[in-house]
């Protein structure tokens, strides 16, 4: 056999497209269809926008418009515009940009000059648009190659940029933006930064009092112990308060902007600190878990030069503030100790209630320790034996490694479906927890019942977040049931027990549904699946004269081979998401509290029923 050779030949530099599109992970974290709010279209939204959050930070323009029509992405600001000889170069080549002169820029989000290039290269059709001083001049591309380039004319248009883009279907695969995740991120932006307007398809988004409004959002008044402590400093804010009902930790980090969603080295100093400063009110030595269980808080800190871990930059790597300020540890631990100390001083009342939750979570904690201590000694012998889970290589915190975020756990009911599943997955990224029926209806319980039924108990040792949804395992969470009353009911069961008692879970867009397919059409040459009945019309029509109609029952019908195409690129997930009009409570106690008039009345009004028609 021919030795390989390895010669200058072997040698060769990509152009700035040709390398983002082929390794765009590096660039914009993972594809995805946008049913995840961590997908890449919304990564390109993000590109886009950080730069019009810029201008507004220096003080240029109040209002950027946003409109998503289907594919087509169109956004505008009014900052001081692009400089119109450089147009081009911003959006298509490497390490251009103006935030490398810092005197113009001193705390911006959009550093590294690769933003709106990622979006460029990434995207069938882009444009840009730039006015300034009365002149105007646009540029046209298709993934990245350069398709028209206008010279500069004279305009009446308010100064300002424009970018539209299309989304690239080559790279992300049947692609839908949801409306209920670019509202989200859209909320934080303004939260941030308040006095902005962001006008998205005509509903517009303020903020007066920046991240009370996002608690306030987030959770319903009846829910907080006490009303929400709002401490604003020098490049720092902080908002605070305890829930009623849930039992876990939720925090929303940012730094210069960005949603940091896993958090970093300020949210690590926040959480140190708020312990550190309630211990010292107090003059008592809580356990840390207890001062900080159903916390729900949001840090926001802004960092001259900010390290990220990753080029997405949802996590802080910094360890100082910069210029002249302390390291990050310091600047937060100094002001939540004064300023948390100070409203506690003044406010006897919330300082109460917030004792008095301490208290009773310390005496939860004493219940289960029990508990506990069984529930640990099992889920030792589990994990080194987990018998419901076929585990998968890469998981969420391996950052290193660029397939982290596509890490999936399948839940499934029975083995047939679990074999399928098990037998035509990626090991890689996909792991497989089997049920053996129907979980247990965990509604009104406490949760010393997920320590006492193994199946659950078994469940939280496979994700892995007993102590802290950091540890989380895997980015995806994916209930994979029949499509029929059972498995609707094994759904039911599976999102009571994260409502009740892993919340955030849901609130962070980590849960789905997965969607199988209803039908298979084929005929000799190709096959289709389809999830709809407008999809199995357009399919018959399409393999006409006389395909092959298929009906599926259950998943376990499924051959492995034929799951593969289900569970692989065209994975179709249905996210399941929380109404913020309706608190967790109300839900719950709708759907699986006592049989009761309105749900009868509910089921009633929203039964369909499925007839099979009779084929022509």
């Amino acid at each position: 056999m021919a030795e390989t050779q390895y010669t200058e030949d072997n040698i060769r530099s990509l152009d700035w497209k040709e390398h983002i599109r082929m390794r765009p992970g590096m660039y914009i974290g993972k594809l995805g269809d946008g049913s995840s709010p961590d997908d890449g279209i919304y990564i390109l939204l993000k590109e886009v926008i950080d730069n019009c959050i810029d201008e507004f930070v220096m003080g240029a323009g109040k209002t950027i418009e946003i409109r998503i029509k289907e594919k087509e992405v169109k956004v505008r600001d009014f900052g001081r515009g692009i400089p119109l000889g450089k147009v081009v170069d911003v959006v298509s080549r490497m390490n251009t940009g103006g935030k490398y002169d810092s005197r113009a820029f001193k705390k911006s989000v959009g550093l590294n000059g690769v933003g709106t290039k990622a979006v460029n290269a990434l995207s069938s059709f882009f444009k840009v648009e730039s006015v300034r001083d009365n002149q105007m001049k646009a540029a046209e591309f298709s993934k990245g190659d350069l398709t028209l380039d206008a010279k500069v004319e004279e305009s009446s248009k308010r100064k300002g940029t424009k970018v539209i883009f299309v989304p690239d279907e080559e790279i992300f695969k049947n692609y839908k933006f949801r409306t209920e995740y670019v509202a989200k991120m859209l909320k934080n932006y303004v939260y941030l930064n308040p006095g902005l307007t962001i006008d998205f398809n005509g509903e517009k988004y303020f903020s007066e009092n920046g991240l009370k409004d996002l608690l306030e959002d987030n959770m319903s008044e009846e829910d907080m112990v006490y009303p929400i402590i709002h401490l604003r400093g020098d490049d720092i804010e902080v908002a605070i308060t305890h829930s009623k009902t849930q039992y876990s930790e939720e925090y929303h980090s940012f730094v210069n902007g960005q949603n940091t969603t896993q958090g970093g080295t300020h949210l690590a100093a926040f959480r140190e600190s708020v312990v550190k400063t309630i211990r010292e009110f107090f003059g008592k030595n809580y356990e840390a878990s207890d001062v900080r269980k159903s916390i729900v808080s949001a840090v926001s800190v802004k960092v001259m030069e900010p390290v990220f871990e990753s080029q997405t930059k949802t996590k802080l790597g910094s360890t100082d503030m910069g210029g002249e300020l302390p390291t990050v540890r310091t600047f937060v631990n100094d002001f939540v100790k004064t300023n948390l100390d100070n409203f506690l001083h003044k406010n006897p009342e919330t300082a109460e209630q917030l004792q008095r939750k301490i208290m009773q979570a310390e005496r939860e904690r004493k219940e289960l320790s029990g508990i506990r201590k069984l529930a640990k000694d099992r889920a030792k012998k589990a994990s080194l034996h987990n018998k419901k889970l076929r585990d998968c290589r890469v998981h969420l915190g391996d950052l290193k490694n660029e397939r982290n975020l596509e890490s999936t756990l399948f839940i499934t009911e029975g083995d047939s479906a679990s074999g399928s599943i098990t037998k035509s997955r990626d090991v890689n990224t996909q792991a497989v927890f089997s049920l053996k029926g129907k979980p247990l209806n965990s509604y009104g319980l406490t949760k010393k019942i997920v320590y006492e039924n193994e199946e659950f108990n078994l469940l939280q040792a496979a994700l892995n977040i007993e102590e802290s949804m950091e540890d989380l395992r895997y980015n995806n969470i994916v209930i994979a049931t029949d499509a029929d009353v059972d498995g609707m009911h094994i759904r039911l069961l599976l999102i009571t027990f994260f409502l009740q008692f892993f919340p955030e879970l849901i609130k962070e867009g980590h849960l789905y549904i997965l969607q199988t397919p209803l039908f298979r059409v084929r005929n000799k040459k190709e096959t289709i699946y389809c999830y709809t009945d407008e999809e199995r019309i357009n399919a018959i029509e399409k393999l006409k004269p006389k395909p092959e109609i298929t009906r599926f029952k259950g998943l376990g019908e499924i051959s492995p081979d034929e799951f593969r195409h289900f569970i692989g690129e065209d994975i179709r997930l249905e996210p399941v998401m929380l109404d913020k009009a309706m608190s967790i409570e109300e839900l719950l106690s709708f759907y699986m509290g006592k049989n009761t008039p309105d749900r009868q009345e509910f089921i009633i009004n929203n039964l369909k029923v499925e007839l099979d028609k009779v084929e022509e």
